[in-house]
């Protein structure tokens, strides 16, 4: 989320070109997206890197194409997608980034998080900024024989013109041709809040769309992690509350997470704010509700 990434413990927020630095105040993890997802595809595992660096990232399919907006939430509107698509589990973890790192020579660094309840490889991936992340998702794409989804020259994001193979008008972030890329703000809104048995969409990311229960971990239906002390810190990526109607975690709560979209919706800015969704384990239920995003 696409793989989400998490945003940190206190109130922060990524102005112009800020979104390069690392501010220990903004600890962001993310999910990955899929494309061209099948019904037999519901629940899959991806593998990725070799042997000692080798690790798996879940994914759960997001059907129902062509679904109607939500007029309650924001953006409003938001959540309509026109397409099948698959979207991570769970958040990105530490032990990921590392292995990534390890064999890819991404050089991504991480959050050191010891006061804020340790650096398990189980984890989000906190302290990621929205190009290493795009870069990470490149590396799964080449990784995996597919097309790498963000344009960079050296370090330097660009844009995809009109000569580049897998160029889209609609969206200059994302090249057509990757196979991985960051969820888009509806393709992260449709997973969290979409119950498609009903047609409708939840104020949260649980399974009956209500404010969650706070725990500091766990997997219990309709709970999230979220209002806890800093030191607290989120939890591991597969006890980060309960499921979203798709059966996502952590969509809310635990940690900030990456939208692939800039901030006003219009990707056609190379340096411009990015959008996060999701609060995290300090904050009150409202950071995790379908009308917040920063």
């Amino acid at each position: 989320m696409g793989a989400l990434l998490n945003i940190g413990p206190f109130a922060a927020y990524l102005f112009g070109d800020n979104s390069r630095m690392k501010n220990f105040l903004i600890l962001t993890s993310f999910v990955l997206a899929f494309g061209w997802a099948t019904v037999a595809q519901a629940a899959h595992v991806d593998t990725f890197g070799s042997g000692a660096n080798a690790f798996d990232i879940d994914f759960v399919t997001i059907g129902n194409p062509g679904n109607a907006d939500d007029a309650t939430g924001s953006p409003n509107p938001a959540g309509k997608v026109d397409s099948t698509y698959r979207i991570g589990t769970y958040e990105i973890s530490r032990d990921m980034i590392t292995k990534a790192n390890a064999e890819g020579s991404l050089g991504i660094t991480l959050q050191d998080m010891t006061s804020f309840g340790g650096n398990g490889a189980d984890k989000p991936a906190t302290g990621v900024s929205w190009f290493e992340a795009a870069q990470f998702v490149n590396w799964l794409n080449t990784d995996s024989g597919s097309t790498p989804a963000y344009k960079f020259n050296g370090g330097s994001f660009e844009l995809w013109t009109p000569g580049d193979a897998g160029y889209n008008p609609d969206n200059l972030f994302r090249n057509s041709q990757a196979k991985y890329f960051l969820p888009s703000a509806d393709e992260w809104y449709k997973a969290a809040f979409y119950n498609a048995g009903t047609g409708t969409y939840g104020d949260y990311p649980t399974a009956n769309g209500l404010v969650p229960t706070a725990v500091p971990s766990g997997t219990i239906a309709n709970t999230a992690v979220f209002g806890q002390s800093g030191a607290t810190g989120p939890a591991d990526i597969t006890q980060a509350g309960g499921l979203s109607p798709y059966g996502t975690m952590g969509q809310g709560g635990n940690v900030w997470e990456w939208e692939e979209t800039d901030f006003d919706l219009v990707n056609d800015s190379s340096s411009s704010a990015r959008g996060v969704r999701g609060g995290d384990w300090v904050d009150d239920s409202n950071n995790l509700s379908s009308s917040n995003r920063s």
